[in-house]
């Protein structure tokens, strides 16, 4: 798995992309508080090569919480910012900070 961001010069904005290997997995989604947690619209594309990958528009200068949802589970990032802990949630999401 791998985050990579990009800043835009011109728009408060971070171009990120968020890559998983997808070996046997059929769907994956990106799902934060950046889009109410929602699959929906978050879905990532399936390459020749098995890997899923998606680019996001996030405004900058905000921290994310996150996960990916692999075929209805969800996973953290191991490339995240930092994990922190989700009352709510009973459990650690990974963090974007831009």
């Amino acid at each position: 798995m791998a985050i990579t961001k990009q800043y835009l010069k011109s728009k408060p904005i971070c171009k990120v992309t968020f890559t998983v290997p997808g070996e046997g997995v059929k769907e994956v989604a990106v799902v934060g508080d950046f889009n109410n947690w929602s699959a929906t619209g978050s879905a990532l594309k399936k390459l020749k090569n098995g890997t899923f990958k998606g680019t996001f528009n996030l405004p900058k200068e905000k921290t994310y919480e996150f996960k990916y949802l692999v075929d209805g589970n969800f996973v953290n990032e191991a490339e995240a910012d930092r994990l922190q802990w989700n009352d709510y949630a009973g459990t650690e999401n990974s963090v974007l900070e831009l």
